[in-house]
């Protein structure tokens, strides 16, 4: 299978768990920052597995990009979706939990905007949580991320 994880990060929580899925995948995987893939590592992919942080409640800016510059039907034949990077609403005040659950998380409308392009869902998105804006990562999330990996073979 060949497979591409792309991520965007800003503190590295996204990327450790962009890193850990890969890894779990296999080591035929590519693993690449959004910024820095060209368009030729999409070519003959069968999954793709985009991550971003949620920041105000939606995917980064480095993502949407990605995402807008992937042609119409670019996708077609290939399993696809999307993990974010998260806080743990439970544990926020409850404005962030109210705003949370109206607006949600990156992952959902990063997987939505990879099924307009043509994809696949293989699984459903996932987020996986850190204990502050900047984290670090919740204990036992570096493996739920490779754990949640083996659903998408």
């Amino acid at each position: 299978m060949k497979a591409l994880v792309a991520f965007d990060s800003y503190f590295g929580n996204t990327e450790k768990i962009a890193r850990a899925i890969g890894a779990a995948l296999g080591p035929a995987v590519e693993v690449a920052r959004v910024s820095e893939i060209k368009p030729d590592q999409l070519r003959g992919i069968d999954l793709l597995v985009v991550g971003s942080p949620t920041r105000a409640f939606r995917y980064s800016e480095g993502t949407k990009a990605f995402l807008k510059g992937l042609p119409a039907g670019a996708l077609r034949g290939v399993k696809v979706t999307g993990f974010d990077t998260r806080m743990d609403v439970r544990k926020a005040p409850g404005i962030l939990r109210f705003f949370a659950g109206i607006f949600g998380f990156a992952a959902e409308p990063i997987a939505a905007q990879l099924q307009k392009k043509g994809g696949a869902l293989a699984t459903k998105p996932q987020g996986f949580l850190v204990k502050d804006t900047e984290g670090p990562l919740e204990e036992g999330e570096l493996e739920r991320a490779a754990a949640w990996a083996g659903q998408l073979r």
